[in-house]
């Protein structure tokens, strides 16, 4: 049994997608963000960083572990899904798994919040995550110009980056229509794994 400490947010939904996914018991525990839930001591027990998700494997003995990536990794390790043993292909999961963590997380939340939610609008700080999240959807549709999938089987590197870039490429399109092009692979990635009904039910946790 995991139990998942979440939220409405990308990063929090990977996960519950990878759960569905790998056919895993899991229960929620909502951690509302909103609220500063996350700076409670018994979460801060768990995530020493006050960030969701976050998980405890009642299997291995209340394992609590941090960081949505190592989370994915551990799971896929655990179920033996989404993520090869041979060295090569891993690799390649891996390095586009840390792509996503160091790049398309990062930039895409600082784009949608100087686009969205800063209560002044900074045009230098819109134009450099704007700029650098653009960048990096071309990068994506390059490589699915070459692979269905981003490592080319269906892997974690997918789970982890559907949440952030089904939410922000019609907003980065609006945005900078002539810098995403029209981003057909994207698009195409998007529809296939929007397909999938464990990504379906993973993308509506939790139910508020």
């Amino acid at each position: 049994m995991i139990d998942l400490y979440t939220w409405t947010t990308p990063n929090g939904r990977k996960i519950s997608v990878m759960l569905e996914e790998c056919g895993l018991p899991y229960a929620v525990h909502p951690v509302n963000i909103r609220e500063g839930e996350q700076f409670k001591p018994e979460y801060v027990a768990i995530c020493p960083n006050s960030k969701i998700p976050a998980i405890i494997d009642r299997d291995e003995n209340n394992l609590a572990i941090f960081e949505s990536g190592a989370i994915l990794i551990h799971l896929a390790e655990k179920t033996g899904r989404f993520l090869p043993r041979a060295t090569a292909p891993r690799a390649k999961v891996m390095s586009w798994l840390m792509w996503q963590m160091a790049n398309i997380g990062p930039m895409l939340g600082q784009a949608n919040h100087f686009l969205n939610a800063a209560p002044e609008k900074i045009p230098y700080a819109i134009n450099r995550y704007v700029s650098e999240s653009v960048r990096l959807l071309r990068v994506m549709d390059a490589q699915l110009a070459r692979e269905e999938y981003l490592a080319g089987d269906y892997s974690i590197a997918d789970i982890g980056t559907y949440p952030w870039v089904s939410a922000a490429f019609p907003l980065l399109k609006q945005a900078s229509p002539e810098g995403v092009g029209e981003g057909a692979n994207v698009e195409r990635w998007i529809n296939a794994i929007a397909a999938r009904p464990t990504v379906k039910k993973g993308m509506e946790v939790p139910r508020l």
